[in-house]
């Protein structure tokens, strides 16, 4: 499923001033074996337009695989569809000092920006749970309160938030059921969190294997 160009205009038009670049569109069948909810898209992404294809798309990809799904399967989207980035120094092989742009987490207002788009995909595509990848695609949905680390591994009936007209978040009054996991990029920096990954791989496996 592809969401309307309309909407992806919308999208690049809303974020306009803001330090991002790019435009990744969500991908993946509309009648899916689960949602995925991100983040926002890397320097790779942004490049090739596929989302999750980076380092962290390699082990979204693994456990993928220990599902026993493939991309084809499911739907992957994010809270904001653009890079954000920041500045910084770095050091070249020569010695010498260049600016270059790093990954940065998405504002609130960036989030708000794209939020009409994943707003349209999960009323339109047809998944029998969403599965959000850290906290910031967590908190897109549910709002501050939940964290990853608290609420990992469980099974949410749980209505989302949707922006409205005023840009103001609204609960929906339909009830989706969600499957809090820590964002696939999250192991390189903290190795020991791949145990906890690996437990909800397997409840969310065993979940999927009875539907």
């Amino acid at each position: 499923m592809k969401i309307p160009e309309e909407l992806a205009e919308l999208g690049r038009k809303r974020i306009e001033g803001h330090a991002v670049e790019g435009f990744v569109y969500g991908s993946g069948p509309k009648q899916p074996k689960l949602m995925l909810v991100g983040e926002a898209p890397g320097e790779t992404e942004i490049g090739n337009g596929i989302p999750f294809s980076g380092r962290a798309g390699q082990k979204l990809m693994e456990f993928l695989e220990g599902l026993g799904l493939t991309r084809e399967d499911v739907y992957i989207t994010s809270a904001v569809r653009s890079r954000p980035y920041k500045w910084r120094e770095k050091r070249n092989r020569q010695g010498e000092v260049e600016m270059r742009k790093y990954n940065r987490p998405p504002t609130i207002k960036e989030i708000i920006a794209h939020a009409p788009i994943i707003d349209y995909e999960i009323q339109h595509v047809e998944a029998p749970i969403i599965v959000t990848l850290g906290n910031v695609g967590l908190q897109r949905l549910v709002g501050k309160s939940m964290k990853v680390t608290e609420v990992h591994g469980q099974f949410l009936q749980h209505s989302v938030l949707h922006i409205d007209e005023n840009d103001t978040f609204q609960w929906s009054k339909d009830k989706y059921l969600l499957f809090p996991t820590f964002h696939p990029a999250s192991v390189f920096y903290n190795p020991k969190l791949r145990e906890l990954v690996a437990s909800d791989q397997q409840r969310l496996k065993d979940w999927l294997q009875k539907q």
